[in-house]
């Protein structure tokens, strides 16, 4: 394979659930990572998945809807089990290393940051992970861009990330027991399987 048309070396995929909508003040409650190639294959077992707690300090506010919807994630962060920002940048980028490979100097040998509207987390990240962030290619891959274009172009029902039955139809290996929205970790399962669902019918080779 050329140059040219090689493929991307992994697929990053991320999700954070945060103290407040508003980015500039925000910080991480719960950050979240697997590793896949891009055919969607995890990189790693599923043990080594990265579901981590971030510890709010004493006086450390978090939003009025945080508080009322996300009152366990909050409590757990506030618990001994939660992991200070700086480790949980190490273990993520322990977590790239391993199974990707050490920090790519050429950036067109980096893995691509995926998820949903992962933006927001790519911002959250350049703010609190700068580990983690050395070692991403500078695209991004966000299956909302792709969930768009297969409701306009296609004309479809989107993916149903409340249906178990479709979650596991579609996320490799299945094993998903539940729906759980605002779960860091179930978000990029949710992800992964949404964005196999997609290419079922939007993309031929």
């Amino acid at each position: 394979m050329s140059e040219k048309n090689k493929k991307t070396s992994a697929y990053v995929w991320f999700d954070t659930e945060f103290s407040s909508l508003e980015l500039e003040s925000a910080r991480l409650l719960q950050v979240a990572v697997i590793i896949t190639d891009c055919e969607l294959n995890r990189l790693h077992p599923e043990s080594a998945d990265l579901n981590l707690c971030i510890k709010l300090e004493a006086g450390e506010r978090v939003s009025e809807w945080v508080e009322e919807h996300l009152s366990g994630l909050v409590a757990q962060c506030r618990s001994d089990e939660a992991v200070t920002i700086g480790e949980a940048d190490r273990r993520i980028a322990a977590l790239l290393d391993q199974y990707v490979g050490t920090p790519f100097d050429s950036i067109g040998e980096r893995p691509v940051l995926a998820g949903n509207s992962v933006h927001n987390d790519w911002f959250l990240m350049r703010r609190f992970l700068p580990m983690f962030g050395s070692r991403l290619h500078y695209r991004l891959l966000d299956v909302s861009t792709i969930k768009i274009q297969w409701q306009d172009w296609a004309g479809q029902e989107p993916f149903d990330k409340e249906s178990v039955e479709q979650l596991n139809r579609y996320f490799p290996g299945g094993g998903i027991d539940a729906a759980n929205a605002h779960d860091a970790l179930f978000d990029i399962k949710a992800s992964i399987a949404e964005l196999a669902f997609y290419r079922s019918g939007l993309f031929t080779r």
